[in-house]
């Protein structure tokens, strides 16, 4: 690292380990929190580190290779310099005797493997807040005594001075305590006093049966929108109105504690079973029914809540907030502005969640991905005019996942940037490679579908052409599938990225129509080239004219736009011959072909029948 780059306002970690993998996990996740981080994987480099830069706090492993993890922490306690640097172990070994061992070496605190991000950062948060502490107060006291040294002749005002100072150190030592230990907008407890609080609950629970709390994890629906178009400060005056709200909701003995955001924490103690946790969430949906008057707007206000009762059985008060929080995640994934009580099967859930994004990432750096194309069928010549690429994982234990699976994560991590562009410049270059045959028709299309989400990346159009200057492909045979979202979110930059899709004369295509908003008015303002009617409109269509739905209304009116229509999962011979007679443009689906590997792409196109 160019030590030159430090930022000297930041706190500076060092963290120590030999797999780089932590390291790098580590640094990532504290540099995200607003510290400068630096990496060593031996006791050299570690020296090294020191020597130049002393760091603020140190993250250490014990399982390392010559010097150990015992070993680092003695020799830097054995040296003047870094004596006070405080010292956090980070190791596999969960043993009484390991943990005992580390402090009586020095070590201020142990987290054991694997860990809680989260935890690393309250701890972390924890240990640099009190060392902070000590030093203003080593600074302060440096200066009384230099006052007291100067002014011994003054014995009567220096001892007046001498109080003064005194009392002016407690009113430090108070206020930063009170810093770290609670919000400063509303007041109320942060994370690092809730977690406490929560712990000598947990604590109490195990040594009395009969004492039992429960925890309600609270976080605002569509708070974002209040900052994003009323500001922050008017955020921050809802946050306040919030906490006073709450706070009417619960007991004096009740702890409510401002989790960061617009999440709150509470925790209730003395309750004879869930059903008084129920109660108070339940009051407090209600309390959310009325109007936040603010100074200058009314506004409205939801929020969802995960309840989690107090099993004396947890290891550390973090789990039971963390299982509190998926609750909460569940009541809004169910609607929002409800209640949702923790179940087992949702931590399960959200493990199976995160062990499907974890693989996710490792299949874009391995490639596990595969594509199939199924063929697009023109209903006026009855040949296939084109392929849409539909995008396969294939997973070393699990074997071939489908989209349904894994694109949601894929959106919610940010990870779906890699994959379509992955399945974009594979497609292209497929299709180019198809073009080499004398068989295949020069204007044979490629469709790929696009997630909203790259309409927000400024840099999608030069990635796009990138990907035809290296394919070599016509950008006439591309096909962009779209949903109606990127439509409907309808900012200067979806516009502006659309305008420069257009120029390349690339065609777009609304994906799944007649599934979402399917507002007309955006088919006007939008250039589009095509609209997709979804596959679940066709299955009605069957022998009579009831069942046609809004099929003939999509086609006629996407025919007086001069827009194509594709009809998806064309299944029978009876959907084939009502379309063509509604005049469809063209259609796919299991009766031209189910998703062909791509070897299988170039025999269809020579065998294919004239439907």
């Amino acid at each position: 690292m160019n030590y030159q780059q430090l930022n000297l306002e930041k706190q500076d970690i060092l963290i120590i380990d030999d797999r780089p993998d932590n390291l790098r996990v580590l640094s990532s996740l504290l540099t995200r929190e607003g510290y400068n981080v630096r990496k060593a994987l031996n006791w050299q480099m570690a020296l090294t580190a020191c020597q130049t830069v002393l760091p603020d706090l140190i993250l250490l492993d014990i399982m390392m290779p010559e010097v150990d993890g015992y070993e680092v922490c003695q020799r830097f306690k054995a040296w003047d310099l870094t004596a006070d640097i405080p010292v956090i172990f980070i190791s596999a070994l969960d043993d009484v005797f390991d943990k005992v061992k580390a402090f009586r070496l020095g070590a201020v605190d142990y987290i054991t493997k694997p860990f809680e991000f989260e935890e690393v950062v309250v701890r972390v948060q924890n240990q640099l807040a009190l060392r902070t502490a000590k030093l203003e107060i080593i600074r302060l006291n440096s200066e009384l005594e230099q006052r007291v040294k100067h002014r011994t002749w003054e014995l009567e005002n220096a001892l007046q001075k001498l109080q003064r100072e005194i009392a002016s150190r407690q009113q430090l030592q108070d206020k930063l305590l009170d810093i770290v230990l609670h919000d400063s907008l509303t007041g109320l407890p942060n994370r690092v006093l809730f977690i406490r609080r929560l712990g000598k609950a947990l604590n109490l629970a195990k040594q009395n049966a009969n004492y039992q709390f429960a925890v309600l994890y609270l976080d605002c629906d569509r708070f974002k929108v209040v900052n994003d178009s009323l500001g922050h400060l008017v955020g921050d005056e809802l946050l306040i109105a919030i906490s006073h709200r709450l706070q009417s909701c619960l007991n004096s003995s009740d702890t409510l504690a401002r989790l960061g955001g617009d999440e709150f924490g509470i925790l209730v103690e003395n309750l004879t079973d869930i059903s008084s946790a129920i109660q108070i969430a339940e009051k407090i949906l209600q309390q959310f029914s009325i109007t936040f008057k603010l100074s200058r707007y009314e506004v409205f206000m939801n929020a969802s809540i995960g309840i989690n009762w107090g099993n004396k059985h947890y290891e550390k008060p973090e789990y039971l907030l963390r299982d509190a929080d998926t609750a909460m995640y569940r009541a809004k994934a169910l609607g929002k502005a409800r209640y949702n009580i923790f179940d087992p099967i949702m931590h399960l859930e959200a493990i199976q969640l995160l062990e499907i994004e974890n693989d996710l990432r490792r299949a874009i750096e391995r490639q596990e991905f595969i594509i199939y194309y199924q063929p697009i069928v023109s209903l006026r010549t009855g040949k296939i005019s084109g392929f849409e690429a539909l995008v396969r994982w294939q997973h070393p234990v699990r074997g071939l996942i489908l989209p349904s699976e894994f694109m949601p994560v894929a959106e919610e991590t940010g990870l779906i940037n890699a994959i379509d562009m992955w399945v974009l410049q594979s497609a292209c270059h497929q299709l180019n490679t198809w073009q080499t045959h004398s068989f295949v028709p020069e204007d044979l299309t490629i469709s790929v579908n696009l997630s909203a989400k790259l309409f927000n990346q400024p840099n999608l159009i030069s990635q796009i052409d990138q990907i035809i200057y290296e394919t070599k492909v016509n950008p006439s045979n591309l096909e962009l599938e779209i949903t109606e979202s990127v439509i409907m979110e309808n900012n200067h930059l979806v516009r502006t990225i659309i305008e420069q899709i257009k120029k390349r004369k690339i065609k777009l295509v609304m994906d799944d129509f007649g599934t979402g908003y399917s507002s007309l008015s955006y088919l006007h303002s939008f250039p589009l080239n095509s609209l997709k009617i979804d596959k679940s409109f066709i299955s009605r269509m069957q022998f009579n004219q009831e069942n046609m739905g809004l099929v003939p209304a999509i086609i006629s009116i996407a025919e007086s736009m001069n827009i194509t229509v594709i009809a998806e999962g064309v299944e029978t011979q009876e959907q084939l011959a009502k379309l063509k007679k509604l005049n469809c443009n063209f259609a796919q689906g299991y009766l031209f072909s189910r998703p062909l590997e791509q070897q299988a792409v170039l025999k269809l196109i020579a065998t294919a029948p004239q439907w």
